[in-house]
């Protein structure tokens, strides 16, 4: 199998997983209140953002197209 398909592969199931995590985990701990979890709540959606960008280049929709050399 193609390396490149085995990385896009990954990011994309990887994205998955901690997009779903990060989020429910935001949605859970909404109601929290303080400086500490504030700062938390940032981080987690930064997480989520951070694994929705992986899942867009996973499936090409940003990024480059890496070129192939058929042959």
């Amino acid at each position: 199998m193609n390396p490149a398909i085995v990385e896009r592969l990954g990011a994309v199931i990887g994205g998955i997983v901690v997009g779903v995590v990060s989020f429910y985990s935001l949605y859970k701990d909404w109601t929290a209140t303080g400086v500490e979890n504030n700062v938390f709540k940032l981080m987690l959606f930064l997480l989520g953002f951070g694994a929705i960008l992986a899942l867009l280049a996973g499936v090409g929709a940003i990024g480059f197209a890496a070129t192939t050399k058929a042959g």
